[in-house]
Parts: structure tokens; sequence; C-alpha cells
């Protein structure tokens, strides 16, 4: 199995657009083109693969492709520009956490007739997805957070991969005492993917939405805030992080990681290969596991990725959605997680990695296709995010602001009024 790869930095600022002329076979023509956006940065090799992809849908309809690249820095308000002015794509990729913001606008094509069983994708993919029963974006693909840690720190202090939290916990404890020189597990303040396995293990969730479109926030409910104190306990009272961390975005884990200052981190499926490629000499001395739940099995972590979606300006929905399929085929989406640092987003395509010998890939895609999980499916949760509520929640708890009654009761009360303004 090949390892899949570190994701790089966007190598460009502005679109770069490409253009599949590979001539072939095949019905359609007649000057026709597809407009496809897809974000720049997720495959180093982004021009080749699309330039072969582009060749297939050409010799199988007689169409050309159109790939624009767009830096994902610049999607957002790209995307919000077009939908504004009627000039959107055909196809593009979306950003999960944007997908539904989008379907909301009327920019997007419900697919649900053409998918029809959404059993064979990754369930936390297909959910972020779908707003009021239908699908607005096809899983493309995903990574996922984990935990990655020193095995040669574990080795030393003969420590076993820990299968619960308590076993986290005195794990933690032990590396602390016995190796004053690294900090065992930071607590990032700013990092709110980091935390949220330790809401979702304890049964709560961010929010939930009831029968009458009401939604009603469990990140003040008492198994919430079970897990929010272990997971600040573990700075505030056994000492595992550093007072530093409390302000950590998960840019800061890695770096610190990479320093040779941090024992273990919840960091994503494509950090190993970021860190080895930043410090070689870590090879052979790092390994992963899915991060426990409270009493075994795993802790819930967020699917960070990618939809395919058709936009409702599509000249031709029919062609659009042959493009999507092509892309998410069985072999193209091989070749694009070999190339890439993500997961595929159909359960099938999954299943070699989660069979892998691989120690720095099978951990993370058993977290993700036994314990991966989307963000509330509301079109206004991107405006909790910009806002950094649960952020700002964690960093009172951290900095001694708040307790955790009194932080999780302000940040319910904001989830709740942002995901119920209609106006948002």
């Amino acid at each position: 199995m090949t390892r899949i790869r570190a994701l790089p930095a966007a190598s460009a600022a502005a679109a770069l657009a490409l253009l599949a002329t590979a001539c072939g076979s095949g019905g359609g023509g007649g000057g026709e083109t597809l407009d496809v956006w897809i974000m720049e940065g997720t495959n180093p090799d982004a021009t080749a693969y699309f330039e072969e992809v582009g060749r297939q849908f050409r010799e199988e309809t007689g169409v050309e492709v159109n790939v624009e690249f767009v830096p994902w820095a610049d999607a957002h308000d790209k995307f919000t520009t077009a939908i504004a002015g009627n000039t959107m794509p055909d196809v593009a990729e979306v950003g999960t956490t944007w997908t539904l913001e989008f379907a909301d606008a009327g920019a997007l094509l419900d697919v649900s007739d053409r998918v029809g069983d959404t059993g064979g994708y990754v369930e936390g993919l297909t959910e972020a997805g779908q707003l009021d029963g239908s699908l607005y974006g096809v899983p493309w693909y995903a990574g996922v957070r984990s935990v990655i840690y020193r095995t040669d720190v574990f080795e030393e202090l003969d420590l076993e991969e820990p299968t619960t939290w308590e076993e986290l916990r005195e794990t933690a404890i032990t590396i602390s005492e016995e190796r004053d020189d690294l900090t065992a597990f930071p607590v990032a303040g700013d990092a709110m993917y980091q935390m949220l396995p330790f809401v979702w293990g304890s049964g709560a969730d961010i929010a939930e939405q009831g029968s009458d479109g009401t939604w009603t926030s469990g990140i003040d409910s008492a198994e919430a805030r079970e897990g929010l104190s272990f997971y600040t306990g573990l700075a505030l009272e056994d000492g595992v992080s550093s007072t530093g961390a409390s302000t950590w975005l998960e840019t800061d884990l890695q770096d610190n990681f990479i320093s040779g200052d941090v024992a273990m981190m919840i960091a994503g499926s494509w950090t190993p290969a970021a860190i080895l490629e930043a410090d070689p000499e870590l090879e052979g001395r790092i390994g992963a596991f899915p991060i426990p739940g409270p009493e075994g099995g795993y802790s819930p972590s967020f699917l960070g990725g990618s939809h395919l979606s058709v936009f409702s300006a599509a000249e031709d929905p029919d062609l659009a959605w042959s493009y999507v399929e092509l892309l998410t085929n069985d072999e193209n989406a091989r070749r694009w997680s070999e190339e890439t640092t993500y997961f595929p987003g159909k359960t099938e395509q999954l299943e070699p990695y989660t069979t892998s010998d691989d120690p720095l890939v099978r951990p993370f895609a058993e977290q993700m296709a036994e314990a991966g999980r989307g963000l509330p499916a509301s079109a206004n949760f991107g405006k909790v995010q910009g806002d950094a509520v649960l952020q700002a929640m964690l960093q009172d708890i951290l900095n001694e602001k708040a307790s955790v009654e009194e932080a999780t009761s302000r940040a319910a009360e904001e989830i709740e009024q942002t995901l119920n303004d209609e106006g948002s």
C-alpha cells in the first residue's frame, strides 16, 4: 500500500486554468465545454491528474473539460461572488463546511435521486452534504484526526497505546513525570477539532435540530461538560500540557512535535508525512492510534475534506453528473488518494487503507471508517466557526476566566442564536 503523502502548501496565489484537449471518440461535442473548479494544493501533481481525467471524459462524451484551480484562501469569496453574479461553474469541489451554505443559497442541485442509497459513502461525509433530507454534496475525499506519538518515548518508558480516556491520562502523566523536556499531551486552546472528540466521545453534540426546525446546543449538557472537564483537566489539573499551549493553533502542535518538544498530540492523517518531510530523522520514531473512547472504542473525530457538487447554473446537469461519477470511480479515487494526503469518500474504496500494514495510515483510516463525524448540518454553522465560539469557550476555561459551566452556557447561547437566526 502506498503511504499517503504530505499535503503541500498551495503553489500559487492566482487561479490557473487548464484545458483537457486529448482527442477521443464519444457522443456530444460541438464545441461544448464543462467548467470545473478544483481547489489548489490538495494534490501536488493536480495538473497531470486532471489532464488524464479530462482525456477520459472526452473519450466518453466528446466534451472538453476546463478545470480552474482556485487557492483555498480565495475560494469562499470566489464562490459567493460567482453565486451572486450567476457565473458559477458546472461542477466544483466544495469544502464540506461550505456545502450547506451554498445549498441554502440555491446554488447547488439536489443529487439525491442520482446517488440513490447513500450507504456506500462514509456516513459523516454524507451527513455534511445533506440539507433538509436532500443531498447537495457527493463525498469525494477527507482527512481525519487521530493521536500521533513518539514511539521511541513510549518504548523508553515501557508504555502501551492507550485504549480509554483514563489510560490516555495516565500515559500522559507518566511521560510528564519522566520526561520534563517534553510536553506530554498539549491541550491546544485555539484548535477546535482537537477538542471535539471529547465532546462527542462523552455522548454530547455541538447542536441538534428538532422536528420543528429549532436548533438546541448540547455543548452545555452534562455529558459535554464531563468531556470538556476531562480534556481541560489534562492541562489544569494533571499538568501534562503547557501554559503556552492555551493559545496554540493546530499548526503550533505540528511545529512543536517536529522540534522534539511534544510526545503525543491529536493531529491529522496528513501530518505524519509532513513531520517526516520536515525531519527525516523521525522516521521509525512516530506512530498513531485512533482517539480512544471514555471506556474503550473510539471517540468520534471530525472529517474534513471536500464534496463534489453540481451547480444550479449547469447547462447540462446530466453531463455535469457524469463528470462527478468519473472523478469518484474506483481507479480515479485510488489514484487521487495515493497522490494526496486524503482518504476516499466511498466505504469500499476506504477498505484497503483500513487493512494497510502502514502504521501511519491504518489508524487514521480506522478512525475515519469507525468514528468519523461531521459538524451540525446547518447553513449557519459557518458563522459559528467564523466567530470562533468554541475556541473562545475553550480558552476561557484554560485561562481560568470562566468555569466549564459558565463557558459552556455562554457558548450554547451563542450557538443557538446563530443557528436559529433565519437572517444569517
